[in-house]
């Protein structure tokens, strides 16, 4: 139990059944200690508004109305509520999930400016939680490093929750129909360095477009560690927020892309019309510079926005950088070609190949037929010219095939005969079977019918032997022929039959 100022101790018990370990954290309007629930065996958090608060009706109405507003967001990103009390002193209470982790406020003090994907992929989750929020028509108006609070999930990934809601506006209406806003018009609530200009000048005539600035200038100072505006006083800064523009984010950390200083800048226009007209669209724009991962939380962030009505344009995400080819609209495909598809590239390359040495080769086919050697003396030129086309063809056709040797024999032939030299691809006849110069060919009856008739040329034959000339015939008196008496006659110039002397007995 709280002792008579009001202040809890370790070991009290709040409500009969949360025990009360230790102190987390001290603000300006609450105190916020670990728990354990004993009926759960759980450890939970509490914040507890300060007890000097307690008989402040408006500090009691703006911690109600944080609970409120936390426990109506069904958001990951936003520390869940779980019950609400009243102490016996009359300070409110409000039972909270518990978080390891810190805040990145604490990041920067510690480590300085976050990596620029990371930035990104943590803003993109307090869009999330802002995108829940005003979809229920709730405008935070006091975001900033302090509340977004980073903790680590069961899978070890980091995790933003966005807290303290305090002086959230509702800008819709109640069961009751009726405006809930806690905030006077003259009081300034919330932090001046992260606040719109409007907010500046009048904290109750904000709405979402207050939450965008706020999220520009907190990614602004996890990307460079300072804040974009910065004054001595309010009315320094006030001043500031009027008259000038923030330095270049590119400025103060080079590496910073100019596309991503352009977003961060767009959310910092002091006029509201010139800002993003939601988070969906400026989830949009942060997505190029974000993690794969967060692609999901941008999808889920547009669809939130869509959903109720608060805006149509302006949303359509960037195409995806890990959907395939032909996945639909916004889809494109990957840097390089899929192993299935240089499959499918080196097959079709392959049969086109093939099919251009069918046609080199049936060209051979067809001029080889075409330059036969003839009978005549100018069969010799005919079949020199043969051999040139053949060459020709050969040539044209590995030079049109793929790579490796590869012999088709496209027309039906009978095989050729032992004396026929084969032809190759880009082998020519040898030598010593080229016909030369005017040299005598001997042809075939028929060139046509033989097989190799139209590629090689026969070699010369052998000359023939001359035929013997008779020897002149003796006028005066023939000799008999004295080698045989086979007939044993022969007929004289008159024709008359003398028989052979020597055959007759």
């Amino acid at each position: 139990m709280a002792d008579d100022d009001g202040n809890l101790h370790e070991g009290d018990v709040v409500a009969g059944k949360y025990r009360v370990e230790r102190v987390l954290g001290t603000g300006g309007m609450g105190i916020v200690v670990a728990a354990h629930h004993i009926g759960l065996d759980t450890r939970i958090a509490i914040k507890f508004l300060r007890p000097e608060l307690a008989a402040n009706r408006d500090a009691v109405a703006r911690f109600m109305s944080e609970a409120r507003s936390a426990v109506r967001i069904k958001s990951e990103y936003v520390a869940r509520v779980f019950d609400v009390g009243t102490l016996e002193s009359g300070a409110p209470y409000m039972v909270m999930e518990y978080l390891e982790g810190g805040d990145l406020a604490t990041w920067l003090e510690k480590r300085g400016a976050l990596a620029i994907d990371q930035a990104v992929e943590f803003m993109l989750q307090v869009c999330v939680a802002a995108a829940d929020a005003h979809a229920l028509g709730i405008v935070h108006r006091d975001l900033k490093p302090a509340n977004f609070f980073c903790a680590r999930r069961s899978d070890g990934q980091l995790s933003i929750k966005v807290l303290d809601f305090g002086i959230s506006k509702v800008t819709g209406g109640d069961s009751s129909g009726q405006v809930l806003s806690v905030t006077r018009t003259n009081a300034l609530m919330g932090s001046p360095l992260y606040m719109s200009p409007e907010q500046l000048r009048s904290p109750k005539d904000v709405d979402a477009q207050t939450d965008i600035w706020a999220i520009g200038a907190s990614l602004y100072e996890l990307l460079t560690a300072t804040v974009p505006f910065y004054g001595d006083s309010i009315a320094m800064l006030a001043l500031k927020l009027e008259t000038q523009t923030p330095p270049p984010l590119r400025g103060l950390r080079p590496e910073i892309p100019s596309a991503l200083e352009a977003v961060v800048l767009k959310c910092l226009e002091r006029d509201r019309s010139q800002r993003y007209q939601n988070v969906a669209e400026l989830a949009v724009a942060l997505l190029p510079f974000a993690p794969r991962s967060s692609r999901a939380q941008v999808e889920r962030i547009s669809a939130i926005i869509r959903t109720t009505g608060l805006a149509t344009t302006g949303m359509s995400l960037p195409p995806s950088r890990q959907a395939p080819a032909g996945d639909g609209a916004g889809s494109i495909p990957p840097v390089g070609s899929t192993r299935s598809s240089m499959n499918r590239t080196k097959q079709l390359t392959g049969i086109a190949g093939i099919f251009m040495v069918l046609g080199g080769v049936a060209a051979f086919g067809y001029v080889a037929l075409r330059n036969k050697p003839t009978e005549t003396a100018a069969g010799t030129a005919n079949g020199s010219a043969h051999v040139a086309a053949v060459n020709s063809a050969s040539a044209a056709s590995e030079s049109a095939s793929a790579p490796g040797p590869l012999v088709l024999n496209p027309v039906a032939e009978p095989q050729p005969s032992p004396q026929a030299a084969p032809v190759g691809p880009r082998t020519p006849p040898a030598s010593s079977q080229l016909a030369l110069p005017n040299q005598p060919v001997e042809s075939h009856a028929d060139p046509r019918s033989h097989p190799d008739a139209a590629r090689t040329p026969q070699p010369p034959p052998a000359p023939k032997p001359a035929a013997k000339v008779p020897a002149a015939v003796e006028t005066a008196e023939p000799k008999p022929p004295t080698t045989s008496c086979t007939p044993p006659f022969y007929f004289d110039d008159k024709g008359a039959r003398v028989f052979k002397k020597e055959c007759v007995r």
